[in-house]
């Protein structure tokens, strides 16, 4: 059900986008160097996300699949900005990109120190977390699309940190296999439920209850959760907390602001249960345990 991965001892499938050559190979030149730091140095005024957005576009659209090497934040990632959304955040708009969310998350920072990014994508909280965090922390990064689960696995690999371990599973309300949502415009949006756009594509995938990917890991505590399923989120919530026993609950929970997608409430689902709203971003809701 998953692949335990950690940097160095996995050989890449380079057959699809990962490529074997070290990282530096494929550096950002010309346009493209001139827009990324362009993009990178402006506010996040309206004004300045427009003007990113229309660099961006011209700079993706000439790419197409190329990938792109580049260190952001001490965090050396190779990064395929078409057709995924996160990956262009990362490219163009690092200082955007949730960092006070990222904070919040190290800022809980200890000795065996646990954090769970479910959609982890590409690896950005995972890596950007696990540069801050110590040595005996435990980072699980969960990401259950087969292509993208690839690219995780190379940027993990191409930074020092020995803190994360890659799971190729959907997390979901029960422990299975499952029929994915896949928006092939998008390639970081993927759902249990049926996603937005009208070409929506469908796998099958292993699967897992959060409960039960906390017991399978051995944690026997839960510092801080991201969760990014698209509007999943209460099919992994309201389950856990009924079954969960409280010395799980993790400390911090970070969910993105999407209510009219939830069949429950999330938010009156994690205050029922001691939480409290500490933050809200563009996105994002963060909780915490009172």
């Amino acid at each position: 059900m998953s692949n335990p991965v950690h940097p160095g001892l996995v050989a890449l499938d380079t057959s699809v986008m990962n490529d074997p050559r070290p990282f530096g190979t494929f550096a950002p030149t010309g346009l493209t160097r001139w827009v990324i730091d362009r993009t990178r140095g402006l506010p996040g005024s309206w004004v300045g996300r427009r003007i990113a957005m229309m660099l961006r576009r011209v700079v993706t659209r000439s790419l197409k699949d190329q990938p792109i090497d580049l260190e952001t934040f001490g965090v050396r990632m190779r990064i395929v900005p078409y057709k995924n959304v996160c990956e262009r955040r990362i490219l163009f708009t690092p200082q955007y990109f949730d960092l006070d969310e990222i904070k919040l998350i190290a800022a809980r920072n200890r000795d065996e120190f646990t954090f769970i990014d479910v959609g982890s994508n590409v690896g950005w909280y995972a890596l950007l977390v696990a540069r801050k965090v110590k040595a005996s922390s435990r980072i699980l990064a969960v990401e259950p699309q087969p292509e993208i689960f690839e690219r995780l696995i190379h940027n993990i690999r191409l930074n020092p940190f020995g803190t994360i371990k890659a799971v190729d599973c959907a997390v979901a309300d029960k422990t299975g296999e499952l029929t994915l949502f896949l928006d092939p415009l998008n390639k970081g949006e993927a759902s249990l439920k049926i996603v937005n756009s009208s070409q929506t594509e469908t796998i099958r995938v292993p699967a897992v209850t959060l409960l039960d990917l906390v017991k399978r890991e051995g944690f026997a505590h839960v510092d801080a959760v991201k969760l990014d399923v698209e509007g999943a989120e209460d099919l992994i919530l309201d389950p856990f907390f009924r079954d969960a026993p409280a010395r799980l609950h993790p400390s911090l929970f970070i969910i993105p602001n999407v209510p009219e997608r939830w069949q429950v409430d999330v938010r009156k689902l994690l205050e029922s249960q001691g939480y409290r709203q500490s933050l809200q971003t563009r996105m994002n809701l963060v909780f915490e345990r009172a």
